[in-house]
């Protein structure tokens, strides 16, 4: 699996009006980034941009020949592998798919632990479970690295805009010596915990923003039913305590019937994967984040599955107007 939105991804609350914070001077340092999808391409060029001596590596040689064309100049290297993306780094980050490519790019033969050296700092970005997150952890103290696990929220425009939210898992030496680079593409950075309790952090978000969209949803439907003037509705229940960052951004396009955007329910699926694997472990009930990943699966079922999440809605019914 190339990397493309890892979790992506590009999901969560973020609105267009939010400008890029001014940054501090920081102490340049050679930051490796391997994983130049919808998300990692953007941090990578924040990174570049901040002044620090950029290498950068991806699997997919298109994604990363775009990337070049894209930001010309901006990385002072191009590694051949993991393993040569982390020579002599003192920060390496990761943005990646799923689980195996994490652990492929980090614990593979040529994964970046095999060459990154004792005092540096390992950052990943990616979405993925709890228990890969706390493995890398352990494999990093005994190299003694530092390790943070930090899946953001904040969608492709935050990412675009350096001002991602982080929640980051780990020791507070590793998020301090992580912090300088972040800083870089993050307006908010909030340490939840030890090692995986940035990725459990993010599961939460998952569910909140699955039960969102699905309730949003049904609520863009019935008043398409009562041949209310959609705007006006919006006007009306956006200002109180229905407003949510799915309802500005996803209420007229739902309308609208538009989805070749955003946060794909491919993508989504995996994090609700992620969120009811871990809730099973833990003994928690999760009724209603079942449910809508049986709601995402219907649209997969339909050839929806690149869509973004808010085409949940085509599985209910439009009635036609008068």
């Amino acid at each position: 699996m190339t990397e493309q939105m890892s979790d992506a991804h590009a999901e969560e609350p973020q609105t267009g009006a939010e400008t890029t914070p001014e940054r501090p001077p920081v102490e340049p340092r050679k930051v490796s980034f391997i994983g130049l999808g919808v998300m990692g391409g953007e941090i990578a060029r924040h990174i570049a941009e901040a002044g620090h001596e950029l290498t950068i590596y991806n699997r997919s040689p298109d994604r990363l020949k775009r990337w070049q064309e894209e930001n010309p100049g901006l990385a002072s290297r191009v590694a051949a592998n993991p393993a040569h993306a982390a020579l002599d780094a003192d920060v390496v980050i990761t943005c990646v798919g799923n689980d195996d490519d994490l652990a492929d790019v980090v614990l593979g033969p040529n994964g970046a632990f095999r060459t990154m050296r004792k005092g540096s700092t390992f950052i990943d970005h990616t979405t993925v479970s709890a228990r890969i997150a706390r493995q890398i952890s352990v494999e990093a103290r005994d190299l003694q690295i530092q390790c943070v696990d930090a899946p953001m929220t904040g969608s492709q425009i935050g990412a675009e805009q350096g001002t991602l939210t982080l929640m980051c898992g780990g020791r507070d030496a590793a998020i301090e010596a992580a912090r300088p680079v972040m800083e870089a593409y993050s307006s908010r950075i909030v340490h939840v915990g030890k090692a995986g309790a940035g990725q459990t952090a993010k599961m939460a978000c998952q569910i909140c923003i699955a039960g969102n969209i699905a309730a949003l949803a049904e609520a863009v439907r019935f008043a398409q039913a009562s041949h209310l003037d959609m705007d006006k509705v919006y006007e009306a229940i956006s200002g109180g305590a229905a407003q949510s960052w799915q309802m500005d951004n996803r209420w007229s396009s739902m309308d609208a019937d538009e989805f070749d955007f955003g946060f794909a329910i491919d993508w989504m699926r995996k994090d609700l994967g992620l969120s009811l694997e871990e809730g099973r472990g833990l003994g928690v009930s999760l009724p209603v984040a079942g449910l809508v990943d049986q709601f995402f699966a219907e649209i997969q079922a339909m050839g929806g599955g690149r869509l973004d999440t808010s085409a949940i809605v085509k599985r209910l019914p439009r009635k036609s107007r008068p």
